[in-house]
């Protein structure tokens, strides 16, 4: 009998041990196929947008996020806009689209969101222009025309960031400049003025998630499955495997760092992100702040949405900066 028992605990331990393992392996796949863009295929559909054989087959096989690219050209947004190519960190080229107003005119530096590209910006970048704003759309690493094919959900894409404002400062000639980010983007702005030390003159955040492992819990509760232990060891691997902590990817922490006026719009409908976990970011700004909610908007465009809000509140947040 002892004998039996022993060999049942040692079998169930194995039991234990491979399907532990099998876990790692999934999560260490899916991180994988999440953070490094493949070649082509068909994009994954959204989580909030899979049905069930969907889901089943997300969960067995990974994603595909195809890189993000586009073939729009910067005169669809203005005839006098032009291509730059912003300087990255070694190795690194930022494509960009820059249009200039003038040197009196304050510079909006534009950031997308996760499996991006600049060009889901350009509505954004027409209504600052149309409010008398010079604007640079920026590429993150990765997307669009920029290099490398791979992201790191905003933490080395805030040296993406903080190359754009060193080049705003040096060559662009603006004697403000102001950030703009979605999602994403709005992280790696909060964390290029924690880690990089940059100093703009005002920031506007949409759709920012308080931490990296919240953002991916609620991806997995989109999909309604279990968000523990998966969300853990998604955040896990990927910061293995990019070089980095996905557990302190916090742009809560990071908020505590910002001095300039600061600009936070959320949507009250937004499956990513509650208002609860956007309120933690804006709590944690210790400068002059502003709290707009957009309620009939969820995690995408609050201009499409609701542009009257949406402008009223630009416009007099950057008047005001």
């Amino acid at each position: 009998m002892k004998n039996t028992a022993s060999r049942w605990l040692a079998a169930g331990a194995l039991v234990v041990i491979a399907g532990f393992a099998g876990l790692n392996a999934l999560a260490y796949s899916h991180a994988d196929a999440m953070l490094r863009f493949s070649d082509g295929g068909p994009r994954t559909a959204t989580p909030e947008q899979l049905g069930f054989l969907s889901t089943l087959r997300v969960l067995i096989a990974g994603v595909n996020i195809p890189r993000p690219a586009s073939h729009r050209h910067p005169a669809e947004l203005a005839l006098d806009c032009r291509v730059l190519s912003v300087p990255g960190p070694p190795g690194i080229t930022l494509a960009s689209w820059y249009c200039n107003r003038g040197r009196g005119t304050p510079l909006i530096i534009l950031f997308h969101g996760y499996a991006a590209e600049k060009t889901s910006l350009v509505s954004e970048a027409r209504a600052f222009l149309d409010l008398g704003a010079s604007v640079l759309l920026v590429d993150f690493r990765g997307s669009g025309g920029s290099s490398e094919s791979y992201t790191t959900v905003g933490v080395h894409e805030a040296e993406d960031v903080a190359a754009g404002v060193r080049y705003a400062r040096a060559k662009l000639s603006h004697d403000n400049v102001f950030l703009f980010g979605r999602s994403m983007g709005a992280a790696a702005i909060l964390r290029a003025v924690h880690v990089h030390g940059i100093h703009p003159d005002g920031v506007m955040l949409e759709a920012v998630f308080d931490t990296l492992l919240n953002a991916v819990r609620h991806r997995f509760r989109a999909m309604k499955v279990p968000a523990f232990p998966s969300a853990e060891l998604l955040v896990f691997w990927g910061g293995r495997q990019w070089g980095f902590d996905g557990f302190e990817h916090k742009p809560s922490a990071y908020a505590a760092s910002v001095r300039c006026p600061v600009l936070l719009m959320h949507g009250a409908r937004d499956p990513r992100v509650t208002l609860t976990e956007a309120r933690r970011v804006f709590e944690a700004i210790p400068a002059t702040k502003k709290f707009v909610i957009f309620q009939q908007s969820g995690h995408g465009s609050y201009l499409s949405n609701n542009a009257t809000q949406w402008r009223n509140a630009v416009e007099r947040f950057i008047e005001s900066t």
